[in-house]
């Protein structure tokens, strides 16, 4: 099969197409032809070794895992023996590594039925980008109907889901983008817009219960000026490639898991995980017609690299899937 494969660290240009062999599926995988995947930043993360403190667990001079891409949305090829959900035909959408190919196998626990209501390219952007948007807000924040609500990347992959999803929480939501982007963050159901570039939120006087930040652009004691007494910020990594780091976006992550011992408001840092469980909520919702994936452009799996310098220049709003 096509696949796209890194043997090294590096930009884009380590990215290449090339023939491997099918996955074998295991008793309880499915093996799915994929039809689609989507981009993230864990990509070009994983693809730059980025932060260079991460290369510990990923792999001191070249990625363990070989071929890049996480989400995806496709057909049942295969099941494992012990696998009774799924049989070969069954469209199905979900979160594993090897992504970027045209064949994956992933654990009976991280795949389910695909949303009925969209598309495969649509299937495919939300996996990774809805469960960190769905285990911030719903299980971190605990986000109530009422509640005042910002997102701080709202144009983002994972911001146009957490804006849909605050929304169908009930809370009032203010999205924090660019003022190219506002009117598609409005489109996504936000009661409120901050132009970034014109207003800082952590200096305006205003305040939320809830601040869900995806960008990491702010300083802690920025980030707790702009929470009521009582409200919770839920810290889920940020930044774009700025030519390589030590700790990149972990930093902030750490020094929040250090203050949040002290301080009287609620810091939280996500780590999101997938499940059947939320792919299944995410499924839900899509098919209520409650969360819609935004696509900004797609691109052939053989333009994969294309895609990935895409998103990782700042360039992309919502997500970039790519075909297959």
């Amino acid at each position: 099969m096509k696949a796209i494969a890194q043997d090294r660290y590096g930009s884009p240009d380590v990215l290449e197409l090339r023939e491997v062999d099918t996955p074998a599926v295991a008793d309880g995988e499915v093996l799915v032809r994929v039809h689609a995947a989507s981009v993230n930043a864990r990509d070009w993360h994983l693809m730059r070794g980025d932060p260079y403190l991460a290369r510990l667990a990923l792999g001191v001079s070249g990625p363990k895992t070989k071929i890049r891409g996480t989400d995806f949305a496709g057909r049942v090829e295969a099941v494992g023996r012990a696998v009774k959900r799924f049989r070969p035909g069954d469209e199905v959408f979900g979160e594993t590594e090897g992504a970027f190919a045209e064949f994956v196998c992933a654990s009976d626990d991280v795949v389910e039925p695909k949303p009925a209501a969209l598309s495969f390219e649509q299937a495919a952007a939300l996996p990774l980008a809805g469960n960190t948007a769905l285990m911030g807000l719903r299980d971190l924040a605990q986000v109530q109907p009422g509640q005042e609500v910002l997102i701080n990347g709202a144009s983002g992959g994972v911001g146009t889901f957490a804006v849909q999803i605050a929304k169908a929480f009930g809370a009032e939501v203010t999205g924090v983008c660019s003022a190219r982007n506002g009117e598609l963050v409005r489109s996504l159901g936000a009661d409120h817009l901050i132009d970034y570039a014109q207003d800082d939120f952590t200096r305006n006087g205003r305040r939320y219960d809830v601040v869900f930040d995806l960008v990491g652009n702010h300083s802690l004691a920025g980030f707790r000026r702009a929470l009521k007494p009582t409200g919770t910020i839920v810290l889920s990594g940020g930044g774009v490639f700025e030519g390589g780091s030590v700790i990149g976006p972990m930093g902030l992550l750490i020094r929040g898991q250090v203050m949040s011992r002290f301080a009287r408001h609620r810091l939280l840092v996500l780590t999101a995980t997938p499940s059947k469980e939320n792919l299944a909520t995410l499924r839900e919702l899509a098919d209520s017609g409650k969360l819609t994936p935004v696509i900004d452009r797609t691109y052939p799996l053989s333009e994969a690299p294309e895609a990935i310098r895409y998103l990782e220049g700042e360039h992309a709003r919502s997500k970039v899937v790519i075909t297959v």
